[in-house]
């Protein structure tokens, strides 16, 4: 071969060496992350949507409850006329109209407006608290997709490898016993190994593609290429002691019960204001004019009126009726109450749990590397050995199907690891989006409550009425001291 085509062939293979490792590093760069994934389901999963509409409902609440320190003003307008035939005379004709309009201010409602907008303000704080705890659902199902794709794509490549390797075992065993070195058994042995790991490669297919749908579903899109998740190492608690302690604050599921109790106990206070008097001021404009003509009758009557008054109610018997309806709104705060401390025992549980499936995957995934790396060094051993003589070619099958179950176990081992840190995370009520997807603009739910609560209806004597409504108002903290 002469220098020049030497030259040009080494070129060459620079020249392909180069392009491989661009569109390399281009597909590296490329690859979708788990922060791609979380914000895309963050902005457009319909689970997240919902919940946050329902949050949204909830703060109008508050909008309705502070109506109770507000004027209500009203119009009405009458336009009447008629045509009279007596028998004595010409037809009378007479017609007339009226317009009024009337202002009405509540003063004081024995508490009643202030424990309703108690009540609202505590409904928010447990709504906002299960969209969180929604948010975090989301977060451990688009993890748990993201690594399922990774995991079912790494068992495709190992039952990719498992078919070749095989395929090449039985052309070596076709080999060898064109030559008469095994029998006709250690070929149907090799056939029979093959047919099983084409049946596994197609299984492993079909895996992933089931895989790949629920990420769709989950995600918004479908996975392309999958950049390895990033540890989450750093997120995780030292001890499960301090996972307790962290579940006991930040729990959505006992944020949001905790929250209900004080929105029950501030119903217990809407119910004994039925026992109070109330107080309102109303004013009212009115207008009438009146026309009638006729044989000697024609006249025309016009008038004007202003009214004023201010009205005190005082309730002194219902039947018992409010008596019934405070002992209701007690028991709802019992219930409310022991749905807190359910709500406890039921975070301590899930952070047990999850905290010991987290160890356990450890220990698991330990053991499987291991595992893979003495399988591996068995598989070559036992390979040569059969080389020699030393080995049958059933030794060698045998090996490699312990092979590739450990390479399985392994990846399956890696993928529980991580939806459980994940999960312990979840159950702390930790796992933010921030934490996950630092780009991502976390969805803040008091805007939307700062724009409907500060929208209309505000009026300058607002808070003098609120003020003046919590004189010798029930109390609307609980019983239980929740906080």
């Amino acid at each position: 071969m002469s220098n020049r085509r030497r030259a040009g062939l080494l070129a060459a293979a620079c020249s392909a060496g180069l392009l491989a490792g661009v569109f390399s590093a281009f597909s590296t760069a490329q690859a979708e992350t788990l922060a791609d994934a979380i914000a895309l389901a963050y902005q457009t999963n319909p689970t997240l949507q919902q919940q946050r509409a329902s949050a949204r409902i909830t703060d109008e609440g508050v909008v309705q409850a502070k109506t109770g320190f507000r004027p209500s003003v009203g119009g009405e307008l009458d336009i009447t006329a008629s045509n009279t035939s007596p028998s004595s005379g010409a037809d009378i004709k007479a017609s007339g109209s009226s317009a009024a309009v009337s202002i009405s201010q509540p003063l004081y409602t024995g508490g009643r407006a202030s424990a309703n907008l108690s009540a609202a303000e505590a409904d928010v704080l447990s709504a906002r608290e299960g969209l969180r705890s929604v948010e975090q659902s989301v977060l451990v199902n688009v993890v748990q997709a993201y690594v399922d794709v990774r995991r079912d794509q790494e068992r495709l490549r190992i039952a990719k490898e498992n078919v070749a390797v095989l395929q090449r075992q039985l052309d070596e065993s076709n080999a060898r016993f064109d030559v008469g070195e095994i029998t006709r058994t250690d070929v149907a042995q090799s056939q029979a190994r093959l047919a099983a790991a084409k049946a596994g490669l197609s299984s492993a297919q079909a895996q992933l593609e089931v895989s790949r749908a629920g990420y769709a579903a989950i995600v918004g899109q479908t996975p392309g290429e999958l950049a390895p998740e990033p540890t989450l190492a750093g997120l995780l608690p030292a001890t499960v002691d301090q996972a307790f302690e962290a579940a006991q604050t930040t729990n959505p599921g006992v944020t949001s019960a905790k929250y209900n109790e004080q929105a029950a106990a501030a119903r217990v206070a809407v119910a004994k204001a039925g026992y109070r008097p109330t107080v309102s001021a109303r004013a009212s404009l009115g207008y009438a004019a009146d026309r009638r003509s006729g044989v000697g009758s024609q006249f025309d009557d016009y008038d004007r009126s202003l009214s004023g008054a201010i009205t005190a109610s005082v309730p002194i018997f219902t039947g018992g009726l409010t008596t019934s309806q405070v002992r209701a709104a007690n028991e709802r705060e019992n219930a409310a109450r022991s749905a807190t401390e359910g709500a406890k025992r039921t975070a301590i549980q899930q952070v047990s749990n999850a905290w010991s499936n987290l160890l356990a995957s450890r220990a698991g995934l330990v053991s499987n590397e291991e595992q893979v790396r003495a399988t591996r060094i068995a598989f070559e051993g036992v390979r040569q050995e059969q080389q020699v003589g030393l080995r049958t070619t059933l030794d060698v099958l045998n090996a490699q199907l312990e092979l590739s179950n450990a390479e399985l176990a392994l990846v399956a081992a890696r993928r529980d690891e991580y939806v459980a840190s994940a999960v312990v995370l979840q159950a702390m009520g930790q796992l933010d989006v921030n934490k996950l997807s630092s780009t991502t603009t976390a969805y803040d739910p008091k805007a939307s409550y700062d724009r409907v609560t500060h929208s209309v209806g505000w009026v300058p004597w607002e808070p003098v009425v609120q003020a003046i409504d919590k004189l010798g108002a029930p109390s609307t903290a609980p019983k239980g001291g929740s906080k």
